[in-house]
């Protein structure tokens, strides 16, 4: 249980780095929240006000600035105490009133479902990230004190808490690269978690370590010895793995413990960028590097700033090392990634308010966030977009100009593009790595140059959402195809009522505005063009509606608008219309064949061919059938389907696929199988104006030798 001595912990740390004046503000700030919380005690037990102190400490340990610490020990006052933020405001300035209210607006919101309400805190959570990064740290600072003493919980409040942690919080932490605090926040998330797990495992660990000791003891003893000769100042520090480390590796790796056991870890931590480089030829020298594992994270640093080199050695009695070699400060970002921007502010020539490379990378990743969140749907969209961006296993691959991009690995040229500019993204047709023409569904590697072909014309192909790699990519793409099918579906929706109102001798253009007003409040509608939307996408039936509106100008004559006495006229298909107009794909309409449309709540508006055999259950709901019929002027292709069967020879396929393209058809896939010994069966699928065009291709193909027979299928 936390007790006073949490004070003098506090004041102790803060001591070391801030001024007087500075603590003695600090001591104030404890002062003011003892008051505020006074009669308040916590689960664990004890004084509320013990608990602040102990989140501030946690921050004074990675050297945050004052304001931070205040923050820290006020940030639970607004929320909790009759104080304003204006009280705070006049005691402690602006500066400090804006993180407490930041961390105050990160409280729990109430939602019926649990994972929405973890999704909306989390929007917010970036949200205040934005306005101050600050906000975060006490945030993450507040969340390991609660994973300290969460033992006080039941068992089923300790796993849900332990879950997120491990989910959401754990990860922040390292994206921040505050990797002393990702540890402990994923070492207390295992043992609530997973409590027996843990348990085996630690035991594991601690029998292992006496072996382990004089190995450790005597490699590190080689390098600090070899190292001092050529005149390398260094620490060699012989580290293990931390608990949940292991747990993911055994798990994901299908390792037993004995085998992840075998690797010992090395740090070696000198004076600069330039030893670092020495000391890796040092260690290079002493023991054989394994091909294929040296990273050079000091050239090319990780998004979360960390930079190292790492290499991977065959050691003494044929076991494997990993080494990280880094300079102090680049330690020191490690352990404390943007927290170690304040400590810079504090003595280096940052002093001028010139922001870090660290910063400006966790500056660049919330921003990302921000316009992740700008374009998802719902909160929950936006967490599972972000998870994508919190365990980034990464690949670093260069623009034309010779810029870095960092991606997660498996991304690909969609991803590149978007992470580049959204506009690139949206306008992307083709590329080319390293010069050579690619899919755009390539997976990319580490080091090419990547060069995105755009077009004028171009617009994101939804088909790209089954290989996009990042959450930025992902959320813009399903924003564009939003807001494109939103004017899509208004566009049909306003065709399929004229059509039914025309079923009521009426015509659209002669619906008032206060014939408008009415229906829009009568079925709680925002406006009209939500109303065209949700006819168009097939969540409201067209006749229906007309029928509604029929009704409320019968209660209005004299507003009656011109009538119409062409009555049932069929609403003409194009192919045009985009994501709201489907082709069934159990037959394949073309121009030419009789059509039926069907109302999908689904997929809008699908057409059918009047012969397909799924039309009996369409004729049974009246309601949502709609009579269509071709655009005469249509210029677009469409899909049909065709079945070959063919003698069993070589070249045949080739044949085939050369005879349909001299009549100008594309051909959309081909599969095949033997029928027997001598004939094959083959489907083509092919893009085609008309029956005119599909007559043409399967006359051609019935006069190759070795077709025996061609229909549509």
């Amino acid at each position: 249980m936390p007790t006073p001595s949490s004070l003098d912990g506090l004041i102790a740390k803060a001591s070391a780095y801030l001024t007087p004046e500075q603590v003695e503000l600090i001591q104030s700030a404890y002062e003011f929240g003892a008051l505020a919380h006074q009669g308040q005690t916590r689960k664990s037990g004890g004084d509320y006000i013990w608990h602040p102190v102990a989140v501030a400490e946690i921050l004074a340990e990675i050297q945050l600035d004052k304001e931070s610490l205040i923050a820290a020990i006020l940030h639970d006052v607004v929320e909790d105490t009759p104080y304003t933020k204006q009280d705070i405001t006049e005691r402690f300035g602006e500066s400090v009133a804006e993180i407490v209210d930041g961390v105050t607006k990160l409280g729990k919101l109430e939602f019926d479902n649990p994972q929405e309400a973890q999704a909306e805190n989390f929007r917010k959570m970036i949200l205040a990230m934005a306005r101050d990064i600050r906000v975060i740290l006490i945030k993450l600072a507040d969340r390991l004190h609660n994973m300290r003493t969460l033992g006080v919980m039941r068992p089923d409040k300790q796993r849900r808490i332990a879950h997120e942690t491990l989910d959401i919080f754990a990860p922040i932490a390292g994206r921040l690269g505050i990797n002393a605090v990702r540890i402990e926040l994923e070492d207390l998330g295992f043992k609530a978690m997973h409590p027996l797990r843990f348990a085996v495992l630690e035991h594991a660990v601690k029998k292992a370590r006496g072996n382990r000791k004089e190995v450790i003891e005597q490699i590190s003893e080689t390098f600090y010895n070899r190292l001092s000769q050529d005149k390398i100042p260094c620490q060699v520090i012989g580290r293990e793995k931390h608990l949940y480390s292991l747990y993911k590796k055994m798990k994901n790796k299908r390792q037993s413990f004995n085998d992840i056991l075998d690797i010992f870890a090395f740090r070696i931590i000198v004076n600069s960028a330039d030893d670092c480089y020495r000391t890796l030829g040092t260690v290079h020298s002493i023991y054989k590097p394994l091909p294929g594992r040296f990273k050079d994270y000091i050239a090319i640093p990780k998004p979360n700033g960390y930079q190292s080199l790492h290499t991977a050695l065959f050691g003494p009695y044929g076991v494997h090392l990993e080494v990280q070699i880094r300079s102090e400060t680049m330690h020191e970002v490690s352990e404390h990634g943007i927290a170690a921007h304040w400590q810079y502010k504090q003595e280096n020539s940052e002093a001028d308010g010139t922001p870090s490379h660290v910063d400006l990378r966790a500056q660049e990743w919330v921003k990302n966030l921000l316009e992740i969140q700008q374009s998802a749907g719902n909160s929950l969209d936006f967490l599972e977009n972000v998870k994508i961006d919190l365990f980034p296993d990464v690949i670093y691959v260069f623009t034309p100009k010779g810029d870095i991009i960092t991606l997660p690995t498996g991304s690909t040229p969609v991803d590149f593009a978007y992470a580049v500019h959204t506009n690139i993204g949206h306008s992307t047709v083709a590329c080319r790595i390293d010069k050579k023409l690619v899919p755009l569904r390539t997976p990319l590697e580490s080091g090419k140059t990547i060069h995105i072909i755009k077009g004028t014309e171009a617009q994101p192909n939804p088909s790209w959402l089954n290989f996009v790699k990042t959450a930025k990519a992902r959320s813009q793409i399903r924003h564009y195809m939003k807001n494109q099918q939103s004017g899509e579906a208004i566009a049909l929706g306003q065709r399929m009522l004229t059509k039914s109102l025309r079923n009521f001798n009426m015509a659209y253009d002669g619906l008032t505005d206060e014939i408008r007003n009415h229906l829009i409040e009568e079925l709680k509608f925002r406006d009209w063009e939500q109303l065209l939307e949700e006819l168009g996408t097939g969540n409201r039936i067209a006749p229906l509606v007309a029928k509604q509106i029929h009704d409320i100008v019968l209660g209005t004559e004299d507003k009656i608008g011109p009538k119409n006495a062409d009555m049932d006229v069929a609403l003409p298909i194009s192919g045009t219309e985009g994501m709201v107009v489907h082709f069934a794909n159990c037959c394949h309409p073309i121009p030419g064949d009789e059509i039926v449309g069907f109302v999908s709540t689904e997929k809008g508006l699908v057409i059918h061919r009047e012969t397909c055999h799924n039309i009996k259950n369409i004729r049974n709901q009246p309601d949502k059938c709609l009579d269509v019929q071709w655009d005469k002027t249509s210029t677009a292709t469409f899909l049909a389907e065709v079945q070959i069967e063919a003698k069993n020879q070589r070249g045949t396929l080739a044949t085939i696929a050369n005879a349909i393209a001299k009549t100008n058809t594309d051909i959309e896939r081909v599969r095949s199988e033997d029928k027997d010994e001598t004939y094959s069966l083959m489907q083509f699928v092919i893009n085609v104006r008309d029956r005119d065009q599909l007559a043409m291709v399967l006359k051609r193909l019935k006069n190759l030798s070795i077709v025996e027979k061609v229909q549509r299928l």
